[in-house]
């Protein structure tokens, strides 16, 4: 189970001209005694995980293992995290676009659950590291992490503008816009979109689009009144009650009401 956990977690927005490929930096330092398990859903975003020092057991359908500096992909399952003790170190947020412009990465290696971060970004990556460890303090810290990716934007391919546009259109709608009506704006055939989609974001549109209604959900659902779920599902994409429940348990391995628990802290992630 769960016990009392002690933490503090300092947010820091990127530079201006990283806009549309870093979401921004979450810094944290945890304390607790007894194992903290977490359920790790999926969402718009490529999280980058820099532990100083700390191991994370991190299980998914792709990977299980113990990581510091990882890489976790844009996927369409949940993982659960769990560590024990000690954590501290900083969470740099990118999207899917940004990933594949900032960190060179592209279809399955964007989609895979957990990725090492020497293994993406070789001595580079473990050089960031042991910076992002040795600075005073969390301004420091995230001004690093700016001057790192500002270096791999310049030298960053060019996503293809068609997908760029797809993307913002997915995300404008919450996933709600239909594949087909998608592709006739771009341009483009559905097999053409879904090939060049899913090469630099690593899910093709169709499953972005299940993650984004998903996540919008997940966004809802804390402040969603008890017996309310058929208001959601209308409200967020899915065609009824039963709809949305099928859903969370593909997408999350559990209820809505569950999760819902899970986020208000009073239930813990099962084992």
């Amino acid at each position: 189970m769960t016990g009392p956990l002690l933490g503090e977690y300092p947010a820091g927005a990127a530079h201006p001209a990283l806009a549309g490929d870093v979401v921004g930096y979450c810094g944290y330092v945890e304390h607790s005694a007894v194992p903290v398990r977490r359920r790790e859903l999926p969402g718009p975003r490529v999280p980058v995980i820099v532990s100083f020092g700390d191991t994370l057991s991190v299980r998914s359908p792709g990977f299980s293992g113990e990581l510091t500096a990882f890489v976790a992909g844009f996927h369409d399952t949940f993982a659960v995290t769990e560590f024990v003790g000690a954590q501290r170190g900083l969470q740099i947020d990118l999207t899917p676009l940004g990933a594949h412009r900032l960190l060179g990465l592209a279809g399955r290696d964007l989609r895979d659950g957990a990725l090492r971060l020497g293994d993406v970004l070789g001595r580079s990556g473990d050089e960031l590291v042991e910076r992002l460890a040795a600075a005073p303090d969390w301004p420091s810290r995230f001004a690093l992490a700016d001057s790192f990716l500002l270096r791999r934007r310049e030298a960053a391919p060019v996503a293809d503008p068609e997908v760029g546009w797809a993307w913002d259109r997915l995300v404008r709608s919450g996933g709600r816009v239909r594949i087909a009506a998608l592709a006739g704006e771009v341009g483009w055939s559905r097999r053409h979109l879904a090939g060049r989609f899913r090469h630099q974001t690593g899910l093709g549109p169709k499953e972005a689009a299940r993650v984004l209604r998903f996540a919008r959900a997940v966004r809802r659902l804390g402040g969603a009144p008890p017996g309310a779920l058929s208001d959601l599902a209308a409200d967020t994409g899915y065609a009824d009650h039963s709809h949305l429940v099928r859903e969370f348990h593909a997408l999350a391995g559990c209820t809505p009401s569950q999760l819902a628990a899970e986020l208000s802290g009073a239930s813990v992630v099962p084992v």
